[in-house]
C-alpha cells in the first residue's frame, strides 16, 4: 500500500522538531499524527506540558505550536502493508533542507524511535549542525519499555524550550 506523510505541524518560531517515521494505518485513516489511541505520543505531550488531555486534534496541534514544537515525519512517501516501520519499502525522505531554512530557530531534532533516526541518517545530509536525540518510540508496538520509562525519557523536551 502506498503511504504519504502529512504536512508538518509547525510555526516559524519552533525551537524543536520531533520526527516520526511515517503515519501508521490508523493515523492515515483519521488524517491525524499519532491517531492510534494506544500510541502514547499525545499523552506524553499533555503530561510534559502539564495540560489536561484533550482528544480534540486541533487542541493537540495547538499544544505543540504553543510550546514551539514542530512535528513531522522523516519520510514523505513509502510502500508499506500495515503500520510496522520494519515493513517500509521504496521510501523517499521529506525535504528537510527547505523546512529547516524556513524554521531557523530549530536547533534540536528529536526522533520518535530508532527507525525514524535511521531513515533520517540514511537520507538527510544537513549543512548545519543540529542536536540529534533518539527517544523510545511511543508506538504500542514498542512494548520493551514501560509507559513511565518512556515518559521519563521524553521529558527531555522541556530542557530545549
Amino acid at each position: 500500500m502506498k503511504s504519504f506523510s502529512f504536512p508538518p505541524i509547525s510555526n516559524h518560531d519552533a525551537n524543536v522538531l520531533i520526527l516520526g517515521t511515517m503515519p501508521g494505518t490508523k493515523s492515515l485513516e483519521l488524517n491525524q499524527y499519532y491517531g492510534h489511541n494506544q500510541n502514547n505520543f499525545w499523552k506524553f505531550m499533555f503530561t510534559i506540558f502539564k495540560e489536561d488531555f484533550s482528544s480534540d486534534y486541533e487542541t493537540k496541534k495547538a499544544l505543540l505550536q504553543k510550546n514551539k514544537i514542530a512535528l513531522w515525519d522523516v519520510l514523505q512517501f513509502c510502500d508499506r502493508v500495515g503500520s510496522l516501520d520494519s515493513a517500509i519499502k521504496n521510501e523517499i525522505a521529506n525535504d528537510f533542507e527547505t523546512f529547516l531554512k524556513q524554521h531557523p530557530n530549530i536547533k534540536t531534532i528529536l526522533f520518535n524511535g530508532q527507525k525514524a533516526a535511521a531513515f533520517f541518517k540514511k537520507y538527510v545530509h544537513l549543512q548545519k549542525s543540529y542536536q540529534l536525540i533518539t527517544l523510545p518510540s511511543t508506538s504500542p508496538a514498542n512494548a520493551s519499555k514501560t509507559y513511565q520509562s518512556k515518559l521519563d525519557q521524553w521529558k527531555i523536551i522541556s530542557s530545549f524550550l
